[in-house]
């Protein structure tokens, strides 16, 4: 049986105090969304210091204390008023807007779920103000200059809103990450957050090397490059990690548009697409990277959150990002000096660093691969080593930041003497990463050699491997491969990249048709190439076990030297390590 149809209501006004709670449940989703709003306005109110005070995660009460420049008595009614605001007039003041609050609804939506007391003072001022829920006008108050805005009872009037707040513990740790994005983009303010009365994190005066270590964790700041780069608007600068900082979640990452913490699909996208030569996997990587660009570019108008973004050409913001992210990985930390970022530039602000230089001086810009070496390490003749490889009288030592071999482990470990002391290298995956980046330089370059095999390979394949080499044959072909049916159940090869004319070509074919089946196809040249090349470089790479003499063993350090993303293998693992003098004193208990 049908209800019978509620008469309608007459359309009428809201009322003030339920648009403002309207509002704040965009604006004031949970304690952290509180704590966001008033640690921006602290500092677009140019405060140095600033104190975040919780409990019960921020249900109970949240209490933000600057030292800004505080609000005149006369315009703190309307600091409390809906839409009222100080950072904007016009539609072009929105339109440039370079704040990092703007909208004039946190205060007043804040207020209107919570019980919200606000004192201030200004440097003019003979004393401090105070308004709150309990007062029609400010009256006089004690407090410095600043401003102090105390939040207690959050959803204390609009209970079904606070039933779905999480446990104290989690509303905590989620507010503890707004002030952690906060405390990262302004190193030059000083932070402190306490909870139910004790301080969990203090955060001083410093620079951005030091506080995004500080926040993201030695790991970070010992395995990260720094990153400088502009091109017309756009500036991006911070620090990319390398892949043994990535993590298990994408926990570590921070993206800042203008000085505001963003999470922005098409800027996860660049840097993810600059890390995929050097992490795969379900592996995340770390960075702290910062983008500045002119206000008209970018409408941060989109959300009440102001968390997302929309840029006015976002397919050359993503290339900016991804090539500049790429170049950064591209750098090995033996020919970059070292993983240590520069020095802080005299008198630059607190983001801006010096241009990362290279090993010789020059602005780095990408290392130029030479092919004519490239089959030197499993090659028949050891002709070719005499060419690459370099003996410790040849040079000085300086020269060659990976030093100079001395005796191979296991197969495995190639054991190298250099200025700072041991270089232990893992000769498959250092290799590895040799082969991959000469293969893309090759076909980039187009000029990936073929070599005829005088007698083709034939092997027995399935009906699937039979299918792709005939529909994928393009593929193949721009790939250096002629793989042909000779039967419905036979394939025979017929040339194969001149860079793997030692390799077992019928394993190599069928590793070949695997990935190109699975990667789509023509797909492969423009989406998935990179891992079909790293297929190609982990086969051929020189394998465990095998016997390499000291001229071969200093080639492939040499080479490893001109190669980009050197530092670590197609999967991110580290293609060497570093024991300094020091290190080893330490273990024979030298000095002591």
């Amino acid at each position: 049986m049908n209800a019978p149809l509620a008469v309608p209501r007459a359309i009428a006004a809201l009322n003030d105090q339920l648009i403002s709670q309207i509002a704040a449940g965009e604006v004031v989703e949970r304690p952290s969304a509180v704590v966001k709003e008033l640690l921006e306005n602290a500092l677009d109110a140019g405060a140095t210091q600033i104190t975040i005070r919780l409990e019960q995660g921020g249900i109970k009460r949240i209490a933000i204390v600057d030292n800004g420049h505080g609000i005149p008595v006369e315009q703190i009614s309307l600091a409390l008023a809906r839409h009222a605001t100080s950072k904007i007039a016009s539609l072009n003041d929105l339109e440039h807007v370079a704040t990092l609050g703007f909208r004039g609804e946190a205060l007043a939506s804040i207020a209107s779920v919570a019980q919200l007391t606000l004192t201030t003072r200004t440097a003019t001022a003979a004393h401090a103000w105070e308004m709150s829920h309990v007062h029609s006008a400010p009256v006089p108050a004690s407090g410095g200059v600043g401003t102090t805005i105390d939040v207690q009872d959050l959803y204390f009037n609009t209970p079904a809103r606070r039933k779905f707040l999480k446990s104290d513990q989690t509303e905590f740790g989620h507010c503890a990450e707004v002030v952690r994005r906060i405390a990262l983009s302004r190193p030059d303010v000083t932070f402190s957050l306490t909870h139910n009365g004790k301080t969990v994190d203090h955060w001083t005066l410093t620079d951005i090397a030091k506080r995004s270590a500080q926040i993201l964790g030695s790991d970070f700041g010992a395995a990260r490059l720094p990153l400088d780069e502009a091109a017309g608007p756009l500036r991006l600068h911070g620090f990319a990690g390398l892949p043994t900082a990535s993590r298990g979640r994408a926990d570590a990452q921070y993206f800042y548009v203008n000085g505001r913490f963003v999470r922005d699909k098409l800027l996860t996208h660049a840097v993810r697409a600059a890390y995929q030569d050097v992490l795969h996997g379900d592996r995340y990587p770390s960075y702290v990277l910062a983008l500045d660009l002119d206000p008209a570019l970018v409408d941060v108008n989109v959300h009440p959150s102001k968390i997302e973004v929309r840029f006015r050409d976002g397919r050359a913001v993503h290339q900016f990002v991804f090539h500049a992210v790429t170049r950064a990985l591209a750098q090995t930390s033996a020919t970059a000096d070292g993983m240590t970022p520069p020095p802080q530039a005299a008198g630059a602000l607190p983001w801006q660093r010096p241009q990362q230089q290279g090993a010789f001086g020059s602005q780095f810009s990408g290392v130029a691969q030479s092919t004519a070496q490239y089959g030197a390490l499993f090659g028949d003749s050891n002709d070719a080593f005499e060419q690459v490889a370099t003996t410790p009288t040849a040079m000085h030592t300086a020269e060659f930041p990976l030093g100079f071999a001395l005796a191979q482990l296991q197969g495995i470990y190639i054991l190298a003497q250099n200025l700072a002391g041991l270089v232990l290298v893992d000769m498959h995956a250092a290799h590895e990463r040799i082969l991959y980046e000469q293969f893309k330089t090759a076909l980039d370059d187009d000029t990936l050699a073929v070599q005829p095999l005088l007698i083709p390979v034939t092997f027995h394949a399935d009906a699937v491997e039979v299918g792709t080499a005939s529909d994928h044959q393009a593929t193949l072909i721009a790939l250096g491969f002629d793989i042909a049916a000779l039967s419905p159940t036979t394939l025979a090869v017929r040339a194969v990249p001149a860079l793997l004319k030692n390799a077992d070509a019928q394993s190599l074919a069928r590793d070949v048709l695997r990935d190109v089946r699975e990667f789509g196809g023509s797909r492969v040249l423009l989406e998935r190439r990179n891992e079909l090349l790293g297929t190609l470089a982990c086969h051929t790479a020189v394998r465990a076990n095998r016997i390499l003499s000291l001229p071969e063993m200093n080639a492939l350090l040499r080479q490893m030297e001109t190669t980009e993303r050197a530092d670590q293998c197609n999967h991110g693992r580290p293609t060497w390590v570093q024991l300094a003098l020091a290190d080893l004193d330490r273990l024979f208990l030298r000095g002591q």
